[in-house]
């Protein structure tokens, strides 16, 4: 029993790593799925697709190493934040999954924010209710599915349905659960106020745990289907944003870091319970007892680049499937071959609305600034900058709390690119490093490490086991231009607001046509 298991439930598959006691990945595989998007600005996934794909991952691990179920000494759970899953009596999914950029709910945070008021909301959550969250989806379900409300016996989120699948229990943990609108992030476990206040039964809620807790163990029926032992245990694990600072070592108070990912994520972690007073930033809890951190999220990140891979990059993706190269490595090469700053060519990542620092669902994205001499060039790297402007958004928001941050950890498919890798650098005007290993999976895995007793605290893991591997400096004339181009992005969401407003309830009109 030496090896860790870590699985993260992602936004466009399961990834499952296999890690030693030393913390080398031994092995990685992973199985995607697909996104529905029935109606503007809803996005849903069939919970039962993340099981089939989580069995084939493990499997995968297995049989791509000479490591045994029984090896196994215990296996950690992340996934997608804010995502609701509603089981009936049965353990049997109601409707699809309802995706944490599903923007349905707005109506429903409203009326939260109109029965219980900001000031109180803050002090209950340290969040406003925002569609993303748990709780106004149910309220959605409630207002507009009455048949499927009445049927739901049961709450979870994303990795949380694997853990039911693994071990046949309920649970979640502090980390996931402060992303509900139902959670008290202060004292760590559920609200009791917002329950009453909302009318949602508190029997629909999973027991709530600390991230490194042992929740339950693989049944025999998981065993039979995944490879695993029967009774190998299933730790709290995290929420795929602490999962990957845990990852990135990002656990005391101070420490930074960048996630690439669909969604762009900065975080910031505490040793006290934080939260912007205007709820600008998230506030939630750590994945490590008596820890918090402070979040700020954009929706379109990564998600930028790949829709202008499948939406306007198509030859690129063609040729990469030819020559056998990543479509977003030929992408990024194509913005090599653009200055810094694009020409004055500059992009709104707000493709699925905003939520940091803008709660705005009717945000939009688009260029500004085009002129007959930007190319293909021009429009991936100014794709690369916008959205590392709106990443910066969060990262001043940080700032202006008081955390004083010198250097930042990049993670997530950005990291991975040497030249969003510098972008990053010059737009933040700080030091970035990157790590070894920084998958929200690496994370889940060192949890688990914890909760079998490797090592007696997540930090104490974290020191031995997260190793970084470069850093890179800002070039100063970069910072210079970078600063000037950021003054005029941070004016244009304001200027753009009236029209895109206008622009949304039109296009909803235009599809019930």
């Amino acid at each position: 029993m030496s090896h860790l298991i870590g699985v993260d439930v992602g936004t466009t598959g399961v990834k499952a790593i296999l890690m030693d006691g030393q913390g080398a990945v031994r092995a990685s595989a992973t199985e995607s799925y697909s996104t529905s998007m029935p109606q503007p600005l809803w996005a849903e996934q069939e919970p039962e697709h993340w099981w089939l794909a989580c069995v084939e991952a493990i499997r995968c691990l297995l049989q791509n190493s000479s490591v045994a179920g029984p090896d196994i000494a215990a296996v950690g759970l992340t996934g997608h934040m804010l995502s609701l899953v509603a089981l009936d009596k049965e353990g049997q999914p109601v409707r699809p999954c309802i995706m944490w950029n599903d923007q349905r709910s707005g109506p429903q945070c409203k009326d939260i924010t109109d029965q219980i008021g900001f000031d109180r909301l803050m002090e209950l959550t340290f969040n406003p209710a925002l569609p993303g969250f748990l709780a106004p989806k149910i309220l959605w379900i409630r207002q507009n599915e009455p048949d499927n409300y009445v049927r739901i016996a049961q709450i979870l989120l994303p990795k949380d349905y694997i853990r039911y699948r693994l071990t046949g229990g309920y649970a979640t943990e502090v980390s996931d659960a402060s992303g509900t609108a139902l959670f008290d992030v202060r004292n760590r476990c559920w609200s009791r106020d917002m329950l009453d206040a909302l009318e949602i039964p508190a029997e629909w809620l999973p027991q709530c745990v600390e991230s490194p807790e042992v929740t339950g163990t693989i049944t025999k029926q998981a065993s039979e289907a995944i490879g695993l032992s029967p009774g190998t245990p299933v730790v709290g694990g995290a929420g795929d944003q602490p999962a990957q600072a845990v990852g990135n070592g990002i656990v005391e108070a101070g420490q930074v870091s960048v996630t690439t990912g669909t969604a762009g994520v900065v975080f910031a972690a505490a040793d006290g319970p934080a939260f912007h007073p205007q709820g600008i930033l998230h506030g939630f809890a750590h994945a490590l007892p008596e820890a918090w951190y402070l979040m700020g999220v954009m929706l379109s990140a990564g998600g930028s680049l790949r829709w202008y891979r499948d939406a306007l990059g198509q030859l690129g993706k063609e040729i990469g499937v030819l020559t056998a190269r990543d479509s977003y490595e030929l992408l990024t090469a194509e913005a090599e071959q653009a200055p810094v700053g694009s020409d004055g060519l500059l992009f709104l990542p707000y493709l699925t609305g905003e939520r940091t620092p803008y709660v705005d669902p009717h945000a939009r994205g688009g260029w500004i600034g085009l002129t007959a001499r930007h190319d293909r060039h021009h429009m991936v790297r100014a794709v690369l900058e916008g959205v590392t402007f709106g990443l910066r958004d969060s990262l001043e928001l940080v700032r202006g709390l008081g955390v004083e941050v010198q250097r930042v950890h990049a993670s997530g498919g950005g990291a991975r690119s040497p030249l969003w890798r510098q972008i990053q650098a010059d737009i933040f005007g700080t030091v970035i490093t990157v790590s070894e290993t920084e998958e929200a999976a690496y994370g889940a895995a060192i949890l688990a490490s914890v909760g079998a007793g490797f090592f007696d605290s997540v930090p104490d893991a974290c020191r031995q086991l997260v190793r970084n591997e470069s850093h890179i400096e800002p070039i100063p004339a970069n910072v210079s231009r970078y600063n000037e181009m950021y003054e005029v992005y941070q004016q244009l969401y304001h200027a753009l607001k009236p029209f895109n407003d206008r622009l949304s309830v039109f296009a909803v009109q235009t599809d019930q046509a």
